[in-house]
């Protein structure tokens, strides 16, 4: 089954808005991983306006799941932070500075020489990586040579389709996803998948293996509570058997 990775960036969110350690990020990890989460995601960006650096390391130290961290390559800060807490997984996204949230994938071809060359690194210090991608079965394949292990699916055009048109929401990634397979690449997908969407997004892509949903799991724990919350994703996921 698709593994669901929580990304706890919103606690850090709003711990930083008041100060002092209020929610603590870390007993959110913690938290999370009891109440089923597969792993933990963070994506330090280089003002730390949420998830610190601090943090990670901190979390590094506690976690008995799957680590992922995502941010962006192309500040050294960000590499020396991967390579010193060796996640089990890096994803790495195209972000600008100061950019509020990932909103593309890698232009893959443009990029290749550079992409092949980090990827190396960290593949190197046995990292897994996954690299963020648009739905495009050309910049799948520009990625398959890159030496990634997994591409992230960037699924925003696909939550924002999907409430009028499931099918045609779903077709681009389905051809995306099935490129990727053939290529032997793992396959992952996250942004703006909520419990609406999530469902019928892994029914279709069954062997995707693996989630990474923060922003609508954290709005919905408001009101749902963090426990049940996290155990209704599970059940979207679920419905892949």
């Amino acid at each position: 089954m698709t593994k669901l990775s929580v990304n706890i960036n919103k606690f850090a969110t709003l711990r930083n808005s008041r100060g002092g350690n209020n929610p603590n990020v870390t007993q959110a990890a913690i938290d999370a991983q009891l109440f089923g989460a597969d792993g933990i995601t963070v994506h330090p960006r280089p003002d730390e306006r949420h998830i610190t650096y601090k943090d990670v390391f901190e979390i590094k130290e506690i976690i008995s799941t799957e680590f992922n961290i995502e941010g962006n390559c192309q500040e050294q800060k960000f590499i020396d932070l991967v390579l010193a807490v060796k996640p089990q997984q890096v994803t790495l996204v195209p972000d600008a500075l100061g950019q509020i949230t990932s909103n593309h994938g890698w232009n893959t071809i443009e990029y290749q020489d550079y992409l092949k060359e980090t990827i190396g690194i960290f593949k190197k210090a046995g990292i897994r990586v996954s690299i963020f991608v648009d739905p495009i079965v050309a910049m799948v394949e520009a990625a398959a040579s890159t030496g990634t292990d997994r591409i992230e699916l960037y699924t925003e055009a696909y939550a924002t389709m999907y409430s009028n048109n499931p099918q045609a929401a779903i077709a681009p990634y389905l051809a995306a996803a099935t490129k990727a397979k053939e290529l032997g690449l793992g396959l992952n997908a996250g942004h703006d998948l909520d419990l609406h969407n999530l469902a019928f997004f892994a029914q279709q892509i069954p062997w995707l293996d693996e989630v990474s949903i923060g922003h609508a799991l954290v709005c919905d724990a408001i009101y749902l509570g963090f426990e049940n919350t996290i155990q209704l994703y599970k059940r979207q996921l679920a419905t892949q058997l």
